[in-house]
């Protein structure tokens, strides 16, 4: 039974997993395909559909490999008349233009604590595009009421949530809970996971107290600075409704732009000095 496309996309996304979709934008002249012809270039390096075959296909899924690596879209022009293309039998007299597109899994936010900034957190990652995740252990707070959009509440032990939850590369953890134990122990536990991004909420001397600590433990400097503490753009925000605003467009940034250097290494060098 032959494969949809389309259906293929989604189920990768489902299982988290990176993409890239080749699609024939622009055709001149004698081409061996046809305008809007599309190939998937799944993560495991496997396909599905035909810009064309040959070298034009060997040199759109080699560009794949950057673009789902990148996360960013790219246009390859081909002029099949070039002597070049002759040798791989593709003498067509035209040229092709096709644009490579990342197929991203949905990202994933996990947010530790349930208070007034949590629930401004979920409602606007939300909106932005994630799929949220809270965890507290206090079931009053932590409820379908609070956060009906969260795709999943875990509302016993953090402990337990730890055991059962595995972030990975498409993951951002956000750490709001309600006191200072809680939030170490929570950064222990993500600090050795492979979240793409993680963000404490808290002042310079708790962020210095709870570094040393888990630099004492055994935790290397360098998992310890990549953390984003304190979390969110600095754009002097007051209310929970802001700073909920600062955190998702930081996370966001990571997200679309890269890992930017963040404070938590200033506060290392301040701190060891």
């Amino acid at each position: 039974m032959e494969i949809d496309i389309f259906d293929e996309i989604q189920k990768m996304r489902q299982l988290g997993r990176k993409a890239a979709l080749a699609t024939i934008v622009q055709i001149r002249g004698s081409v061996p395909s046809f305008q809007s012809a599309k190939m998937l270039i799944r993560d495991d390096g496997s396909t599905l559909g035909s810009v064309g075959g040959g070298c034009v296909e060997a040199e759109v899924w080699t560009a794949a490999q950057d673009v789902m690596r990148d996360e960013k879209s790219k246009i390859m022009t081909f002029d099949l008349t070039d002597e070049s293309m002759a040798e791989s039998g593709l003498i067509c007299g035209g040229k092709v233009e096709i644009f490579v597109e990342p197929i991203l899994p949905t990202p994933k936010m996990l947010i530790f604590g349930a208070g007034h900034i949590s629930t401004q957190v979920s409602k606007i990652a939300t909106i932005a595009g994630f799929r949220t995740t809270v965890v507290d252990n206090r079931p009053v707070y932590a409820n379908a009421d609070r956060f009906p959009e969260a795709e999943a509440i875990h509302s016993e032990s953090f402990e337990k949530a730890f055991e059962e939850i595995v972030p990975d590369e498409n993951t951002y953890v956000i750490i709001v809970t309600r006191g200072h134990q809680e939030d170490q122990n929570v950064l222990r536990w993500a600090v050795q996971t492979n979240a793409r991004y993680i963000g404490m909420i808290g002042s310079k001397r708790k962020i210095r107290s709870i570094a040393e600590q888990l630099e004492s433990e055994g935790i290397s400097r360098e998992r310890l600075e990549r953390l984003y503490m304190p979390i969110g753009l600095d754009i002097g925000a007051v209310l929970p409704e802001e700073i909920a605003v600062a955190i998702v467009a930081e996370v966001i940034h990571v997200r679309r732009v890269g890992f930017k250097h963040p404070l938590s290494k200033k506060l290392f060098q301040t701190t060891h000095t």
